[in-house]
């Protein structure tokens, strides 16, 4: 009788990712950071999950909009990306875009399908975001998509409440002739 070479060779484990792999999808994660377009197509086109998450629940698209670069956003949703997946605190990616101030990926986000409106489990949108920082341009962008800026979060705060308690003159201006 032979004996068989693999009877007693250790059984790979199952019970998560090995460190080549937690090591390369650190990577990934950074190449949506850095907003590499062009590396993201590749990886995509060889079968990387367009919705992969990181420990906190950001997902690739949430990264590049967070970071401002719109081209990498838009290779991820042309790749079927989810625009409106939330992170592990309930945050969408047009929120983090509203937050850091970058209209070109709104846009984006916007013409591949994101919830103008997608609330954050507090109820703050989008619009109050860039109201409460004073970002008229996207503050003007979003209600001509189709913002509410009478919506209100858990607080009872619309927009405009939120760019005066912020000390946002200019958005809260805006708002008062919007309302």
């Amino acid at each position: 009788m032979q004996h068989d070479q693999n009877q007693n060779s250790p059984k790979p484990s199952n019970d998560g990712p090995d460190d080549d792999m937690i090591a390369f999808a650190s990577e990934v994660f950074d190449v949506a950071r850095r907003g590499d377009a062009a590396m993201l197509d590749a990886l995509l086109a060889k079968g990387l999950p367009p919705n992969l998450r990181n420990d906190k629940g950001d997902s690739l698209v949430m990264l590049a909009s967070y970071h401002g670069h719109a081209d990498a956003v838009r290779v991820l949703l042309q790749h079927n990306a989810d625009a409106n997946l939330r992170n592990d605190n309930g945050q969408t990616p047009i929120a983090g875009a509203a937050f850091k101030g970058f209209r070109d990926v709104i846009e984006t986000l916007l013409a591949h399908g994101a919830d103008v409106e997608g609330a954050s489990p507090d109820g703050r949108t989008a619009l109050m975001i860039a109201a409460m920082f004073n970002r008229v341009e996207i503050v003007d962008l979003l209600i001509a998509r189709g913002a509410d800026p009478d919506a209100r979060d858990a607080g009872g705060f619309c927009a405009r409440d939120a760019a005066e308690k912020m000390g946002a003159p200019d958005t809260a201006a805006r708002l008062a002739k919007v309302s």
